[in-house]
């Protein structure tokens, strides 16, 4: 399970945004559930992740925050010559984080499943 330390630590301050953004730049795809917006036989590039941050609530138990997730997707191309092509691609994703742990959840929303 990931853990976002900094950015739970910075609830509720100034710098939880910049904190969030950091971490989750760090992150790749191999947890951020970025290949369920992208096409099936298609990659994720995740070399020059970007995030922004859109708002985040709280409960007693939670932080939630939604973010945008800025990333190329490798399109694959059998018959493509020099290669497959990358598109820009982005979604919207809702995190998690266990005030009591850090221990964190991302998941997609649901415009964005494929």
């Amino acid at each position: 399970m990931v853990k976002l330390p900094n950015s739970l630590r910075d609830w509720k301050t100034d710098a939880f945004e910049q904190s969030l953004k950091a971490e989750m730049e760090c992150i790749r795809r191999d947890v951020l559930p970025l290949k369920e917006v992208i096409e099936a036989d298609n990659t994720v590039d995740d070399s020059d992740l970007g995030v922004t941050f859109i708002n985040a609530t709280d409960d007693e138990h939670f932080i939630k925050a939604l973010v945008g997730v800025y990333f190329a997707e490798i399109v694959s191309c059998c018959s493509c010559s020099g290669g497959s092509p990358i598109e820009e691609a982005y979604c919207e994703m809702h995190v998690t984080i266990d005030k009591s742990t850090g221990d964190t959840e991302f998941s997609v929303g649901e415009d964005y499943r494929r």
